[in-house]
């Protein structure tokens, strides 16, 4: 399969309210989630996963020939999923009470994470527990608005990585930072005694949509272009939306 663009999707759990919608996209789903569905305790929270699941099945029948309904997966030890059997595309999500987003790559594992803005100041609070000395330093010399901008920045790109990893918070999250300034703008640095596989060059971004904030991980050499799609729900198909204007950090 020739090689296709980065693609970042996008759904909305809330479009979810309607019964029609919520039964078009039951459908879709494996009898494992539907179950997993029907356990989840909380309507706003099966909106969710309802949302993240359709959204992931769109996202990849957009790329391979395999109908949404049609796909299965696996997840490795730690979690992520991946599609079974193998097809070449590499892809993660991450979801809020307002927002779902789905990453799609050929060949090249990705990993990305979503928050609210107002998700900030929770985030400060928790921050010594989280992040490391190099990232606490500069954190703490930023004040207001600023320090909590910073902490969801951190905070997404870290998440970001370890789901890019597979691994999760099976990795120390102290090891390695995320650091700002100087001419590479941000730069991933790892600890001495940090275990990273030989060869990963990991090329990250930032990006602001629907009031979230939204970070991105992949292991291309060059990341390129990022294609934006929107899916507002079964039966309409996705919509392109305008290629995202992002600046990618990371080895060029």
């Amino acid at each position: 399969m020739s090689e296709k663009p980065l693609s970042l999707w996008v759904a909305y759990p809330e479009d979810l309210q309607s019964e029609s919608m919520t039964q078009a996209s039951v459908v879709l789903l494996s009898e494992e989630e539907r179950e997993r569905l029907q356990s989840l305790r909380f309507e706003r929270r099966r909106r969710e996963y309802l949302a993240n699941r359709m959204l992931t099945r769109t996202a990849l029948s957009q790329f391979y020939p395999l109908a949404p309904k049609e796909w299965r997966f696996k997840v490795n030890a730690y979690g992520k999923p991946a599609a079974d059997p193998e097809c070449g595309l590499r892809f993660n999500l991450s979801d809020s009470h307002a927002l779902a987003v789905c990453l799609v790559a050929d060949g090249a594992e990705v990993g990305v994470d979503v928050e609210p803005y107002e998700r900030g100041r929770e985030i400060v609070e928790i921050a010594a527990e989280v992040f490391s000395a190099r990232e606490m330093e500069q954190l703490e010399a930023l004040q207001g608005n600023g320090r909590l901008d910073r902490a969801l920045q951190l905070w997404t790109l870290k998440e970001a990585y370890i789901k890019a990893r597979g691994m999760g918070l099976s990795l120390p999250l102290k090891k390695f930072s995320f650091v700002f300034g100087g001419a590479e703008g941000i730069r991933l640095q790892l600890d001495a005694d940090f275990e990273e596989e030989a060869g990963r060059n990991w090329r990250f971004c930032l990006l602001d949509f629907a009031g979230h904030r939204v970070a991105l991980m992949t292991e291309r050499e060059t990341a390129g272009a990022l294609q934006m799609w929107e899916a507002r729900g079964l039966p309409a198909p996705p919509v392109r939306l305008p290629d995202a204007v992002v600046q990618w950090f990371g080895a060029a």
